[in-house]
Parts: structure tokens; sequence; C-alpha cells
């Protein structure tokens, strides 16, 4: 059984994988009326990156949560439609940030639209979370709070760089805490909180959440190397044009500090020059493909994905649980 693409989780009991189907689709209608406006305008640029797609993870990640208290509960759905609001939010902004031209295989909105259209639209997207969170007590509205200083934080943190004598790879892992394993955290905790699970149980979801977070973003560092568009559906190298100091490229960098060997040097300057030009960029990637930063930084994936699964060893064994493992093992398999 497949409760979502593209991560391929396998479910063993079909009642399971039907009420998580019954509640993603039950996001998709939220998620669609929390983006309509009076304005069409808004409307349309509000559900631009919504319509593209995307992989829903943390909407599947509150459903699989609500199943060790009430899956049921009303405030399930509208939770989940909070996280996944707040994460396309971001995505506007980032892609601001970025100057990125693509996102989701169609125009980026701020290519389309321009940047201050698409910053006012992630800020309306923002607020229309906050009005559904209201809706959810006020218990909700702090976690989400928190959540959001965390990424907001690691947003801030991954722009200025690392302070003197801070380890880049530490501040690199602190950043991603921050920017992708809050929400991902908030995601499990929404879900157990609303369907009215045990407090402890509540804590264990969400460290899982934020180490399945961090370990689903290193994957992601290391497919933008090792894969190719098809897998990743970007062109390989994307971060490496951008100059994104990803895992594999701090590792790089880490070892070429430490041993000085003159093809890790080589390969620092190569990738410190303008990879603007389709084969040096080529040329970056394959070097990266075969040296041995990029098999740290898969080592680095795992670890945190077994760090998410051995958080969830208080929970009693059912079929949540082994889905919940089962992401672990997904997470891991896009990292190769």
């Amino acid at each position: 059984m497949t409760v979502v693409e593209p991560f391929g989780l396998s479910v063993r009991d079909q009642a399971l994988e039907a009420d998580v189907q019954a509640g993603l689709a039950a996001v998709e209608e939220g998620l669609l009326e929390a983006t309509k406006s009076e304005v069409p305008f808004i409307t349309e640029a509000a559900q631009h990156l919504l319509r593209a797609g995307g992989k829903r993870f943390r909407p599947l990640l509150v459903m699989l949560a609500a199943r060790f208290g009430d899956p049921y509960a009303p405030g399930v759905v509208p939770s989940a439609v909070v996280v996944e609001l707040t994460h396309l939010a971001t995505l506007y902004h980032d892609d601001v940030m970025d100057e990125a031209a693509v996102r989701r295989g169609v125009p980026s909105a701020n290519a389309r639209w321009g940047n201050s259209l698409a910053v006012l639209t992630g800020d309306f997207l923002f607020a229309r979370a906050s009005h559904i969170l209201a809706d959810l007590g006020p218990e909700a509205v702090r976690v989400q709070a928190e959540a959001f200083e965390r990424l907001v934080t690691g947003q801030i943190l991954e722009t200025a760089g690392p302070v003197d004598g801070r380890d880049p790879v530490d501040h690199y892992l602190d950043v991603l805490g921050g920017k992708t394993g809050s929400l991902v955290a908030v995601s499990c905790r929404f879900g157990a909180m609303m369907s009215g699970a045990d407090e402890t149980v509540v804590d264990v979801l969400t460290q899982y959440g934020e180490r399945l977070g961090v370990a689903f973003q290193l994957a992601d560092d290391v497919l933008d190397i090792a894969s190719d568009s098809h897998e990743s559906g970007k062109t390989p190298g994307t971060d490496l044009r951008e100059g994104v100091p990803t895992l594999p490229v701090l590792r790089l960098r880490e070892r070429a500090a430490q041993q000085a060997l003159p093809e890790d040097i080589a390969l620092c300057e190569l990738l410190d020059s303008d990879l603007s030009d389709d084969a040096r960029l080529a040329e970056a990637v394959a070097a990266l493909r075969a040296h041995p930063a990029l098999e740290q930084a898969r080592r680095d994936t795992v670890r945190y994905a077994e760090e998410a699964r051995a958080a969830l060893a208080p929970l009693t064994e059912c079929d949540a649980k082994a889905a919940l493992m089962g992401l672990c093992d997904a997470v891991v398999h896009r990292a190769g």
C-alpha cells in the first residue's frame, strides 16, 4: 500500500491508508479554501504554488501523529492546513531571497509577478494560517509562534553565516534545525496535540520530527549533487550554481582545511569560480560525485534519520509507528 508519493511509504493496514488518504484530501480542500480571496488576482497568486503540487510531507506527518490519539478530532485537519500554508509562505519568500526562477516545475511567483507581489503573497498566506490557528487555541498559537521564530532565526543565521571560530558544519546543522526541523517538528506536535495524545507521546513525536526534518533537508543536499533532474525535479548542481553552502560542500571544505590535499583545494577553487557556465557546473558536479565528501554527507543524513527512528522507541508498536519509521527509511533512500 502507498500513502503518499514520492516517498512510496508502505503501510500494512488498509484502514490506516484509507484514513490518511482521506485526511490528506481534506487538507487539500482546506488549502484551496484558505487561499481564496475576494480579489481574483490574490487567489491566483496564492494558489500558484499550491496547484503546482508538492509532497505534502508536513500534512502527512500531522495525519500519522494523530493516530496516537483520536485521528478524527476536529483540530487535526486544520492544523495540517496551518503547517502547509506556513511552508508555502516560506517558499514565496525564499524564492525572492534566492532570486529563483522556477519552483515545482513552474515559474516562481517572483519571476512571474515580481519580488514585491511574491513577498506580499507569502504574507497573505501567513495571515490565513494565523486566522485558522486562532481557532485552535492559545497553546497552538504559542507552539506555532515559537516554531516560526526558530524558522526565521535559522534563515537569518544562514544569511549571516557562522561567526568567527564557529565550525561551519555545526552552524549549518543549527540552521537546518531552525529552517526545516522546526516546522516538521510542529507538524508532528500538532497531530499528536490535536488528537489528544498523552503529553509524553507529544514530546516523543516532536523530537522525532525535528530529527527527521534535518535528515530530509540533508537528503536534498545530497540529491542536488548525486541525482539526475528526473529524480530531484531540478537541474543537478542548482545549489552549487547559486553558491548555497550545502553539506557536501562544507564537508569538502572541512577536509581541504584539515588535509590540504591539492585535489581538494583545486575543487574548492572550482566551486568558488563562476558556475554560470554549464560546462564548469557539470565539471564541479562530477568532481563532487566522486569525492568522499558526498559519502560523508550521506552518512550524516543516515545518522539523523536513525536518530529520528530511535526517538520513536518509547511508543507502543502500531501501524502508525511503523509508517513513521518507514519515513526514516524513505529519507535515507532518497539520499542513496
